[in-house]
């Protein structure tokens, strides 16, 4: 009989290493859970026969994978990852669980991975380590708080808070995003309506004005200087766009253009104070999240560094970080920071003096989510009546300046 090595872990936490005697890779795996083991790598041991195939294997070779390109949606994982908790908890192996949610997919990146991922579990190796070799689908984030999962025997309600806690993120960002939308399409509209106003109709009256020898005033002037330059230069109008977006990307390209460049965001009004929530909201969302999933502190705030996109607040965590590291507390690197407010730094320093920080964490993102919702809601409110007031404002300024020649010339005659 094939003789496995393993590596798994007891009920309290410390790592078993030794041999095993079974048919299949299956059968070892069922073994060593019968014994209170959760294994974490088995495989079979060189020089011994080769193992048969057991059932799930046998269905490999009819599984194929089809050419895909692009990222795994945050809805999909969300949805699958919610459905793979439902399995678990229900008593299904992880491997069958992994191959009919992978059946049930449409062809795509995440089925491809999928596919992988159950083949390696079912070859022993853990499904932390499986997910970990696809990092475009299953970030370090996840892949933790899985390994957390496992470490504790509760996979199901990690995956589960796991699922909660994307929709909620995603649920923000969709808010920032669909508030930026309506602006952005009123701008852009307006811009081309001008733009064809300033450049096909103004020079018709130019050519009226010129030929009735009609002295224009400065507005008039400024007008058609404005509606001559579009004429002549249209494709100014594509390519400062198109140059200004490449020397942004210079810019956030280089470490000290990337700090400068979030530190200005973070101090726009209005705009800087849902930047700075929004993502103070995620990170203690994703830290109070992986401190309740068991993921040690300190690779917790690495992990939350990694995630948190705003280089300025990723300097702060990482501050934390050294100082959790020297013995220190959370509160007063952050404190120091000046990144968060005072209510956030108090929350969570009564949070570790409690020995509740996760819950503390959850509360303050919870509270920052309402906060933002809030900012956007009046930044929505005071954007309307200003675009409203600015194209009044533009189109007055185009029919005075042609209405005052026409009005010149009516007094002449």
């Amino acid at each position: 009989m094939p003789v496995f090595t393993y590596k798994a872990l007891d009920s309290e936490g410390q790592e078993q290493r030794s041999e095993i005697e079974a048919a299949t890779s299956d059968e070892a795996l069922n073994k060593l859970r019968s014994m209170n083991l959760f294994p974490t790598s088995v495989k079979e041991k060189t020089g011994k026969r080769a193992a048969p195939k057991a059932a799930g294997a046998a269905r490999k070779s009819t599984r194929k994978r089809t050419l895909a390109i692009g990222k795994v949606k945050t809805k999909q994982l969300t949805t699958f990852t919610r459905q793979l908790s439902t399995l678990i908890n229900a008593g299904l192996p992880i491997v069958r669980s992994l191959r009919i949610l992978g059946d049930q997919l449409k062809p795509g990146v995440l089925k491809n991975d999928l596919l992988d991922v159950a083949d390696d579990v079912e070859g022993g190796m853990a499904l932390s380590e499986a997910l970990a070799k696809h990092p475009k689908a299953f970030n370090k984030l996840y892949v933790n708080m899985v390994k957390a999962g496992e470490a504790g025997g509760i996979l199901d309600q990690i995956l589960d808070r796991l699922a909660g806690f994307m929709e909620k993120a995603e649920r923000l960002k969709k808010k920032v995003i669909s508030a930026m939308i309506y602006p952005a399409a009123v701008i852009t509209v307006a811009t081309v309506i001008l733009l064809v106003i300033v450049g096909r109709i103004v020079p018709q009256f130019q050519a009226m004005f010129v030929e009735m020898k009609v002295d224009l005033p400065a507005m008039t002037k400024a007008l058609v200087a404005v509606g001559n330059g579009i004429q002549h230069y249209w494709w100014l109008f594509l390519a400062v766009p198109f140059a200004l977006a490449m020397l942004y990307r210079l810019i956030v390209f280089t470490k000290g253009g990337r700090y400068t460049v979030d530190f200005v965001k973070l101090r726009l009004p209005i705009f800087g104070v849902i930047v700075n929530k929004s993502t103070i909201s995620r990170f203690t969302r994703t830290l109070g999240t992986l401190i309740t999933s068991g993921v040690p502190i300190l690779e917790a705030l690495n992990i939350v560094k990694e995630a948190t996109p705003n280089v300025v607040i990723g300097g702060a965590i990482s501050k934390v970080h050294d100082s959790i590291r020297e013995g220190e507390s959370i509160a007063a690197p952050l404190a120091a920071s000046k990144v968060c407010d005072a209510m956030v730094v108090n929350m969570i320093d009564v949070g570790e003096e409690t020995g509740e920080l996760d819950k503390m964490l959850l509360k303050v993102a919870d509270t920052y989510d309402e906060d933002v919702d809030a900012l956007v809601g009046g930044m929505m409110s005071l954007i309307e009546p200003l675009l409203i007031v600015g194209m009044g404002l533009t189109v007055g300024f185009i029919v005075i300046a042609l209405f005052l020649p026409l009005i010149k010339l009516m007094e002449n005659m």
